[in-house]
């Protein structure tokens, strides 16, 4: 069962013009939204189910540095400062804590993992630090294993998604955005080679800028433009608890599960060291982009050819403006979770903590996370197609760099000078 989301009142009136159009009612697309409104442009947010369904109100809600790539860390230290400040921003709680998160290594090789990661992200000046099994016990108490050690960045932290993209969605609207939802953009207009507006299922809006906040379905959106946009789907399963006495407010990452605490006192666990991997036609298309990845990971992906695939190529892949879309066919992504992987993480969990055997399951869901190539979202314009941005391709680490993320895609969109340099996330990097 998805979960469910603080609600929105959308609008019922689609205009026919406005200065930007964001495709997409995820978390990125509603702060960039927010940015815009805040700066008095004209903006509009179109969302072909309802804000957040996906993967924005889905994921485990971590906001880390810890185990990011260098050049992605600016986004991340940006994303924390707006992050502590956004409750401020948009006038609501959006659960957000600076408890800190852990990871925890079972033998020597993964924590070597570790300390290679922190030997070379020196320069970035982060906080994290190496922890021996003594301090692991000390900062998170109660534990039954012994680990090889552990690495803890003590200003990570953790916002609720089920509150955040809502709250920042009411926040928009009360400066004068416009969200639509249940409104599909089946595809883009173009004047003299340039974006000039978007033609939905309820009619078309002329405009000056498009943001592409698609997620999961921007690949499919631009392969209807003739751009191809590298990215495969992962599905992740996750349960919560119902409110438990835990170890600590410290989030905690294993080999084989994670949990963190819960606004409403219990926890948010998942198998952290097992993903769905449903084949697709895409594996086909963009297989030997993936092959490093593929041997990194392959421990961790249960791949299979099921239902995924039937209904995967069933949606068109080229369509015209004038016909029900494959957004209109499939309005949320909803992947059952799988109990196999969720019952993997619990065991596993309370093997390491004990305390969690009192622990009731309340509820569990799963979500389709887009992986790039190099893991990295794009972030910037379709040189190919001026007036066209993007910002999507997050793979799995959207809502934790979201709120840089977005006002980042706001400045290219608007040409205001960047919150950070945007070239590791430019979209030629993956053409």
């Amino acid at each position: 069962m998805a979960p469910v989301i603080s609600p929105v009142i959308a609008s019922q009136t689609l205009p026919d013009t406005t200065t930007v159009v964001i495709i997409g009612g995820g978390i990125v697309g509603l702060t960039a939204a927010l940015t815009l409104a805040e700066r008095n442009i004209p903006v509009v947010v179109l969302e072909k189910g309802h804000i957040a369904g996906e993967q924005s109100s889905r994921n485990l809600g971590w906001i880390r540095k810890t185990s990011r790539a260098l050049e992605d860390i600016p986004l991340a230290q940006v994303a924390d400062r707006l992050w502590a400040s956004m409750a401020t921003r948009v006038g609501s709680d959006v659960g957000y804590r600076q408890a800190g998160i852990m990871f925890v290594a079972r033998n020597e090789a993964q924590m070597a993992m570790h300390e290679k990661w922190l030997s070379g992200v020196s320069a970035a000046g982060l906080d994290s630090r190496l922890l021996s099994d003594a301090q692991i016990a000390a900062q998170v108490p109660g534990g039954a294993a012994k680990w090889a050690g552990g690495i803890f960045t003590a200003s990570d932290g953790r916002a609720e998604p089920t509150l955040a993209a809502s709250a920042i969605a009411r926040a928009a609207i009360a400066k004068g955005a416009i969200i639509v939802e249940q409104c599909a953009v089946r595809a883009l207009s173009t004047s003299n080679g340039r974006v000039s507006g978007v033609v939905t299922e309820r009619g078309e809006i002329r405009c000056d800028q498009v943001l592409l906040a698609a997620g999961a379905w921007s690949r499919r959106f631009l392969g209807n433009h003739g751009i191809n946009l590298p990215t495969l789907p992962l599905i992740c399963s996750v349960m919560r608890t119902r409110p438990l006495q835990g170890p600590a407010e410290i989030a905690v990452g294993a080999p084989d599960f994670s949990f963190r605490k819960h606004q409403d006192g219990g926890f948010i666990i998942t198998q952290r060291g097992a993903l769905d991997a449903p084949l697709t036609l895409d594996h086909v298309l963009l297989g030997t982009r993936y092959l490093p990845q593929l041997r990194q990971a392959r421990d961790n992906l249960r791949i299979s050819l099921g239902q995924y695939f039937v209904k995967d190529l069933a949606l068109a892949r080229r369509w015209r403006s004038d016909r029900r879309s494959p957004f209109e066919q499939v309005r949320t992504l909803d992947p059952p979770a799988n109990p196999a992987l969720n019952s993997e993480a619990m065991r596993n969990l309370r093997a390491a903590w004990p305390v969690f055997q009192q622990a009731e399951m309340a509820a569990s869901w799963a979500g389709v996370i887009d992986i790039t190539p190099d893991s990295n979202p794009v972030i910037g314009p379709v040189a190919s197609l001026p007036g066209l941005t993007l910002a999507t391709g997050f793979s799995g680490h959207g809502f934790g760099t979201s709120p840089a993320a977005g006002q980042l895609a706001a400045d290219l969109v608007t040409g205001h000078a960047p919150i950070i340099d945007p070239t590791p996330y430019r979209f030629e990097r993956l053409i």
